[in-house]
């Protein structure tokens, strides 16, 4: 190998920067245009949730498990009949994700059995509070869309949790009446 003089260096690396000065920049115009993100891009979390409404989570803590990050906390309790939340015996009544340890890894969605977490293309989570970016259930949750109710609410009539898990209940919650049968509607 030659050996450069010593007082070529400077110049060599001057060189460089000379070189890319007459390039034309790579300038993104962010935040006034947004670039679509990948199709299967990893962004914010949802929870989501049945055709009728009910929650698709059954507070099984396997994503907070699958974790390497510790980033989710999940609180499990049980369905009653007044108050249904997920068509199985239980449901989150608490889930949080902190995105200030979340390393968007994708690990939780595996691990959740019935497809409840998912990742969306949102990424703008940024923000000067930081317990703002510790993310709540009511956060998460996908929002209700036409013909939804929100639970809590009986399971669809003549299905069962299974018929959920399987992906059988496809429609929406009938209407609920709002007021109550009379005895004489009910003979008609």
């Amino acid at each position: 190998m030659s050996k450069v003089p010593l007082f070529l260096g400077p110049i060599k690396g001057f060189g460089v920067t000379f070189s890319t000065m007459f390039k034309k920049p790579n300038t993104e115009l962010y935040p006034e245009v947004k670039t679509p993100t990948a199709e299967r891009y990893h962004g914010r979390h949802q929870l989501n949730r049945h055709p009728d409404g009910l929650e698709k989570c059954i507070g099984c803590e396997l994503c907070a498990w699958a974790c390497p990050a510790d980033a989710i906390y999940v609180e499990g309790a049980t369905n009653t009949d007044e108050e249904r939340y997920s068509p199985g015996e239980r449901y989150g009544r608490v889930y949080q994700i902190n995105y200030l340890r979340c390393i968007g890894c994708g690990l939780c969605i595996e691990a959740c059995p019935t497809r409840a977490l998912t990742m969306t293309n949102e990424y703008e989570m940024a923000d000067d509070n930081r317990a703002d970016l510790i993310y709540e259930k009511d956060r998460l949750l996908a929002p209700l869309e036409d013909n939804m109710l929100a639970p809590p609410h009986d399971m669809f009539p003549g299905t069962t949790d299974e018929n959920y898990y399987r992906g059988d209940v496809t429609h929406a919650v009938p209407e609920q009446r709002t007021t109550p049968v009379d005895e004489g509607e009910e003979s008609q």
